[in-house]
């Protein structure tokens, strides 16, 4: 990001190393491993065969989720595509490439594979016209989705199961308008998000999945995203980390018909290449600790005094940004323990640099940081129009403004500032990581997960979606 005759500095994500699940970006990195509870019941093997499955603990889940995938599609298809559902002809295999008992196999073949290899650290779907023997069919590296299910809980898994089985689906009904791979993917994700909606909501026969447990699986979503600084457009891409969040977010707020309907050729995607520029500093975009301040003291004052009077039909009054270091500013009536905050005395906006900015660009990104202030900010917002600044109300209407805020300056909106690849994924690292922290955010029962979806609210509609209506 970049303030007016500074010099450019812009703001991404890590960048990750290359993992396919059907071509997906990713790195493993460290994680909360939160097992769901455990499912009602397991499905027999004989009643639900996998080829190759070792019965181990990632096929017990695989296995699971599958036979409740079948259930889901079998009642959703009608309601959304108006025929049945056709089953998989070409069945489901599992694999360990470390460990093969070539033959589990008949014909050597791993679904649509005829080497070990070519599945490891993978999970695919096999087209109806790939021209093999086994099309129509579902692949996994077992010890891969196990070590994803050790790191981020059990149903880590069985959503890449879901995601497959959205290509499925696409098998059947064909793929998105303009049949890119970024938009091809992330419909599959939204199909996945429709699944697990149905599984939280007890509809599911097998898996489980809590509330809660929605942070960790979002978190561990994370593995799956393409590197910051990927061509949307490339022939593998599969979205960026917000991309990917989104889209089972789109499912599990609008179910199945928000898949089919929502994903045509001008979907937006954050995901984008970095500029040569960006290159030449590095290619990670993440500016230099000492201007993180400025920029943030230019871009939320402009992107306010433009919004309100167009989206609101008032003026804004600029609050102050006061970083500090361990001590916050005395406030009447205000707790100055916390670590990022709204005082209206004064009209302060404020947040500590130790505490908060310096490990959130440490260990997320900069962007982080912006997010961190751009919450307090939209407080300040909420202030000024007479509106709650304390409360569940408060906290949603901030997150989505700094959505909103996101959204106009990756559109090129706000002049101060330019975005560069991964400044969104920050973003969501920094909700799911921060979102239940007293000291960053007041406990008001919102989750990572709920933070993450009125935030992408907010990207997509707008100010006005962000309730700041009296």
């Amino acid at each position: 990001m970049t303030v007016t005759s500074r010099p450019v500095a812009v703001v991404a994500g890590i960048v990750s190393a290359a993992l396919l699940l059907t071509g997906c970006g990713t790195t493993l990195v460290p994680g909360r491993a939160s097992s769901a509870e455990p499912p009602i019941t397991d499905v027999a093997p004989a009643d639900f065969p996998i080829t190759g499955a070792a019965e181990t603990e990632a096929d017990v889940t695989a296995r699971n989720s599958l036979a409740d995938l079948n259930d889901f599609w079998a009642q959703t298809f009608p309601e959304v595509y108006g025929e049945d559902f056709p089953a998989l002809t070409g069945g489901y295999f599992s694999v360990d490439p470390g460990d093969v008992d070539e033959s589990q196999y008949p014909d050597g073949e791993i679904g649509c594979s005829s080497a070990p290899e070519e599945v490891e650290q993978n999970a695919f779907y096999c087209p109806p016209d790939s021209g093999t023997s086994n099309e129509d069919s579902i692949s996994y590296d077992r010890a891969f989705l196990q070590e994803l299910g050790d790191q981020f809980g059990r149903f880590l898994p069985a959503l890449i199961m879901a995601h497959e089985f959205g290509h499925a689906v696409q098998g059947r009904v064909g793929y998105p308008a303009d049949d890119t791979s970024i938009n091809t993917e992330t419909q599959a994700d939204c199909f996945a998000g429709a699944w697990t909606r149905w599984v939280a909501d007890g509809n599911a026969s097998h898996e489980t999945i809590r509330a809660p447990e929605l942070d960790d699986l979002l978190a561990g979503y994370y593995v799956v995203r393409d590197p910051p600084g990927t061509d949307p457009a490339a022939e593998q891409a599969h979205g960026s980390y917000f991309d990917r969040v989104s889209a089972i977010q789109d499912g599990f707020d609008g179910g199945a018909a928000a898949c089919r309907d929502n994903y045509e050729s001008d979907r937006r995607f954050t995901q984008a290449e970095f500029t040569d520029e960006e290159l030449a500093e590095g290619g990670t975009g993440n500016a230099p600790p000492d201007e993180i301040a400025a920029v943030i003291e230019s871009a939320l004052p402009e992107y306010y005094a433009d919004s309100f009077p167009s989206d609101l039909g008032t003026d804004f009054t600029e609050p102050t940004i006061e970083p500090f270091d361990g001590t916050a500013p005395s406030c009447a009536g205000m707790n100055t323990d916390t670590n990022a905050g709204f005082c209206p005395d004064g009209d302060i906006v404020y947040y500590d640099q130790t505490d908060l900015a310096e490990p959130a660009y440490r260990d997320i990104g900069d962007y982080a940081v912006l997010t961190a202030v751009a919450i307090p900010y939209g407080i300040a917002a909420r202030d000024q129009l007479g509106l709650s600044t304390d409360d569940e109300d408060a906290i949603r209407s901030a997150t989505c403004q700094a959505g909103a805020f996101s959204g106009a300056a990756l559109n090129g909106e706000v002049t101060s500032i330019a975005l560069s690849p991964g400044d969104f994924d920050e973003a969501v690292q920094f909700l799911l990581a921060y979102g239940k922290d007293p000291t960053v955010f007041p406990d008001v029962g919102l989750s990572g997960f709920q933070l993450v979806d009125v935030f992408r609210q907010g990207y997509l509609y707008g100010l006005t979606a962000c309730g700041l209506q009296a």
